[in-house]
């Protein structure tokens, strides 16, 4: 099967540079249909992204991985943003229970490596369920949360799943964040009313103290404060150009060699 590589959407993440996430997120329901789905984690952007979708609107499910330790309120999130925004939230959940894993390989959070084995088990394995239902996924990274994040593209290729990922809300500022919340009254985890500048499981964050940089309340016990779980591809290995298989004709459409679909 023809494949899409990182390095052939250099021009078309040029050209979107200075498109609305409307207008993106638009494009990729035009381009994808219902091979298209949003993945959110019920922090701050993905809240924004759920908002816009209800507002333009779009009807593609939401995925959210409940891991089995997140905290009350992301799951209380979950259940308003379905309900007030009439969003079809899809719970992905992992193979075994936290009792279960941890009976079997103890408690691996305790350590980096048990982190990233654990993080894997618990949030990136339930996404290979649906490996087959999309050709693309939209989610909430921006590149003013910094760190690796900070030269995050629009659309990026997802080997592990074979789909393209696209973020909306890349050049997204923190003021426009502020703003768009404000004047939409946007449904957002109170955990952020309470010191945590991002939100994963309970186990593994924690506030953030005024003068720390953002993600240090993650996976604190472990240092340094610029972990990732390895959920998001670009996180990881973002000189590498990885590709994934899609169709001749949909690969076309993408880049803009047809432009039906173009914004």
């Amino acid at each position: 099967m023809p494949a899409l590589s990182q390095a052939d959407l250099i021009d078309l993440n040029h050209r979107f540079e200075e498109r609305t996430p409307q207008e993106l997120l638009q494009w990729a329901h035009e381009l994808f249909g219902d091979r298209l789905a949003a993945l959110s984690s019920m922090q701050r952007a993905g809240s924004v992204i759920c908002h816009m979708l209800h507002t333009i609107p779009i009807r593609i499910p939401v995925l959210f991985v409940d891991t089995g330790v997140l905290f009350e309120e992301s799951l209380e999130t979950r259940d308003r943003i379905a309900q007030e925004y009439n969003l079809e939230i899809r719970t992905l959940t992992p193979e075994k229970t936290m009792e279960e894993q941890t009976a079997e390989l103890g408690v691996l959070y305790l350590s980096p490596d048990g982190q990233k084995q654990c993080c894997e088990l618990r949030k990136s394995a339930p996404l290979d369920a649906v490996r087959d239902d999309y050709d693309a996924l939209i989610g909430s990274l921006r590149r003013a949360d910094g760190g690796q994040r900070g030269s995050c593209p629009i659309v990026s290729v997802d080997p592990r799943l074979n789909v393209l990922r696209i973020n909306p809300l890349v050049n997204f500022s923190d003021e426009q964040m502020d703003a768009y919340v404000a004047e939409h009254d946007v449904i957002i985890n109170p955990l952020h009313h309470q010191g945590y500048a991002t939100i994963g499981c309970n186990r593994c964050t924690t506030p953030v103290m005024p003068g720390e940089p953002r993600r240090a309340g993650r996976w604190r016990h472990l240092g340094p404060w610029s972990v990732y779980c390895g959920i998001n591809p670009t996180d990881l290995d973002p000189s590498s150009s990885p590709s994934i298989e899609l169709s001749q004709d949909l690969i076309d459409r993408i880049l803009g060699r047809t432009t039906d679909y173009m914004i």
